[in-house]
């Protein structure tokens, strides 16, 4: 592939996060020569925050392989729909839906995660989404739910930083499934206690994805990035 037709590598953080996340993956993507950018992504609602990484992708200049994470695979299906720079999706152990299905609706059939259990609501509206309230993952429980495999002084950091994911955005239903016209790639975390790995399995054959299992939790992008780089690099080759 020639230096002009190189995708930039948009990197999608989900819910309970921010993008320095993924800091491993810039580091070992930008290494090879790779572009990549890691926009914020709002949490705000599944429709507002899909535009807003639409608009982001959009705005590129040559190709684009998006990327997301836990909620952010929901985003980035929906933003894809339709973009024609867009050559592949990449999912970290993330949500991907079918239009009318909700992240809710898709979990239905599979045995609730350690995240039913241990996300907390804000008494409060959250500001700028729909109505209802934030969620936050109980600060005692956030290693052993989101990031098990991180050292434990990098948990508390995430723990006290984490963003917030509006209620709403759990029960809004995809308008669109750009999965449907563009290439996936599924990468499985076999020990996610925050989306059930049978669901990931799932979502991944429905897609007809290119399937990688890593033994790692939810973050396993964050204590195996070398593992998530490579993975990234299967669909920026287009293999």
């Amino acid at each position: 592939m020639s230096d002009q037709a190189a995708p930039t590598v948009v990197l999608v953080h989900g819910a309970f996060a921010d993008a320095s996340g993924f800091a491993g993956i810039i580091r070992e993507l930008s290494a090879s020569g790779h572009s990549v950018i890691a926009p914020p992504n709002p949490l705000r609602g599944l429709g507002n925050d899909a535009r807003v990484v639409r608009s982001v992708a959009a705005a590129i200049d040559g190709p684009v392989v998006l990327v997301g994470h836990s909620y952010g695979g929901a985003v980035i299906g929906q933003a894809a729909a339709g973009l024609s720079n867009v050559t592949g999706l990449v999912y970290l152990a993330a949500f991907s839906l079918d239009a009318g299905e909700s992240c809710i609706d898709v979990q239905q059939p599979f045995a609730p995660s350690l995240l039913a259990e241990t996300a907390r609501p804000t008494p409060y509206d959250a500001p700028g989404a729909a109505g209802g309230p934030d969620l936050y993952i109980d600060a005692e429980r956030f290693r052993e739910t989101f990031c098990a495999d991180v050292p434990v002084d990098l948990a508390q950091v995430m723990g006290a930083a984490q963003r917030p994911l509006a209620a709403a955005a759990l029960a809004e239903k995809a308008s669109e499934a750009g999965w449907k016209q563009i290439p996936s790639w599924y990468q499985v975390a076999r020990h996610d206690n925050a989306i059930n790995p049978e669901a990931q399995r799932f979502m991944a054959k429905r897609m007809g994805s290119t399937i990688d299992e890593i033994d790692g939790s939810h973050t396993a992008f964050i204590s195996q990035p070398v593992r998530a780089a490579e993975f990234i690099n299967s669909a920026i080759v287009g293999r």
